[in-house]
């Protein structure tokens, strides 16, 4: 699976939640020549902001998260950074 590719799929995947705002930063050049990122895996930061996560904490948001790519891990995401929130006024 080419890097593109592998974007489009996890914005696709993350689709399922509805969010109301999404940006996927590929962040696998800064992790050149590090172990994970041997064979293709990826590393990337996810924020997100949807209405399912409004009431959920942090690790219940995260867990929505994962669950949508599970069976990405570790093979084609060795890395996931993941900022989730529900929507509202922009914080300082």
């Amino acid at each position: 699976m080419t890097n593109p590719e592998r974007l489009a799929l996890i914005e696709a995947r993350l689709q399922a939640l509805a969010p109301s705002a999404l940006r996927i930063e590929d962040e696998s050049h800064l992790h050149a020549g590090h172990a994970g990122a041997q064979g293709g895996a990826g590393h990337y930061r996810v924020h997100i902001e949807a209405e399912c996560f409004r009431g959920q904490s942090p690790v219940a948001r995260h867990r929505l998260v994962y669950d949508r790519l599970a069976d990405l891990i570790p093979h084609a995401v060795h890395a996931l950074a993941i900022h989730a929130s529900a929507p509202g006024p922009a914080r300082k």
